[in-house]
């Protein structure tokens, strides 16, 4: 036989070979079982031969007895009538290439190949931060994700969306780090990371805590109002810890020392100035803000006056 037919009896070995073994790879955990399917039928008359091997090393091979590798002895079980292979209490040594050759009666040689990827199940996640009070603009921290087992791919998010870098927020190569320089208040809240691979998978969480503010102070409340109403003044800002607030009016201490400031009856006394002092004892910032109070006469204090009038003319005084 000439070198041209050597050729195309190989092409039509590998060609006769295409297809017998599903697409890898295959995933498989430790201690757990994989098996490797093929799509061939059950033939008329029974393979001459099947054996699988692993790395080159022959694992089995079934003729009119089945001839097991030692280090497999117990651990496989061979479907004679497909070449369907299952292998058992799995190791992380049994990752690699696996070959699967048949040869039918009255036929080609059948070969195909795939590969297993065995991996550690993932039992613990945690994620770790330095222990310090984190100021905004003065601090800097970072998050490390942590767990036992093999990790394919970590994933971070916070509060329940997908963390990305930006101009304070950069990742380690592998992502197992997350660097904020300097911690800002948007970095404040939940970080979850999700380590996996393709067997298990495990979330880990931590609250950071970033002492910001106070922020975005205001204070609601009507601007003007009746002479003897009620009037209610709140005043709020954005802080971690919560601030604390103090109240001035027109420049004078009131000892006012919370958030709402009530003014029981509007008198004329009452117009002016109310200043609110939001304070942060963790950053040592503090922030004001300034409602001017005014009088006005709206449809009930109108109606008041009407009716004033009314009773005063039947008495005859006007």
């Amino acid at each position: 036989m000439d070198n041209k037919m050597l050729r195309t009896a190989a092409c039509l070995v590998f060609l006769s070979g295409e297809g017998i073994l599903p697409p890898g790879p295959l995933s498989g955990a430790v201690a757990g079982t994989v098996k490797f399917t093929t799509t061939l039928r059950p033939p008329e008359s029974p393979f001459l031969s099947v054996s699988w091997s692993f790395k080159g090393v022959n694992i089995i091979t079934s003729t009119s007895t089945n001839i097991t590798e030692p280090g497999h002895a117990n651990r496989i079980t061979l479907d004679r009538a497909t070449g369907a292979l299952e292998l058992r209490n799995l190791v992380l040594e049994d990752s690699g290439e696996y070959t699967l050759t048949i040869i039918p009666d009255g036929g080609l040689q059948r070969q195909g190949k795939t590969i297993l990827n065995v991996y550690a199940l993932i039992t613990r996640a945690i994620i770790r931060s330095p222990a310090a009070i984190l100021i905004e603009d003065k601090s800097s921290t970072n998050l490390s994700c942590e767990a036992s087992g093999s990790i394919s791919t970590r994933e971070w998010m916070k509060d329940g969306r997908p963390l990305h870098p930006s101009g304070k927020v950069s990742f380690s190569m592998d992502n197992r780090t997350v660097f904020m320089q300097p911690v800002h208040s948007s970095n404040h809240g939940t970080y979850q990371c999700r380590v996996s691979n393709p067997v298990s998978s495990m979330t880990a969480a931590h609250q950071l805590t970033v002492n910001f503010g106070p922020h975005n102070i205001s204070i609601t409340g009507p601007s003007a109002a009746a002479p003897g109403w009620r009037v209610t003044l709140q005043c709020t800002a954005d802080s971690v810890p919560p601030a604390n607030f103090s109240w001035m009016f027109n420049g004078n201490e009131t000892h006012v020392n919370n958030s709402m400031y009530i003014i029981e009856r509007l008198e004329a006394e009452s117009i002016g100035n109310y200043s609110c002092t939001a304070s942060n004892m963790v950053t040592m910032r503090e922030n004001s803000t300034v409602l001017y109070l005014r009088a006005s006469c709206t449809a009930p204090c109108w109606s008041f006056l009407l009716l004033l009038i009314s009773a005063l003319i039947l008495r005859g005084i006007i």
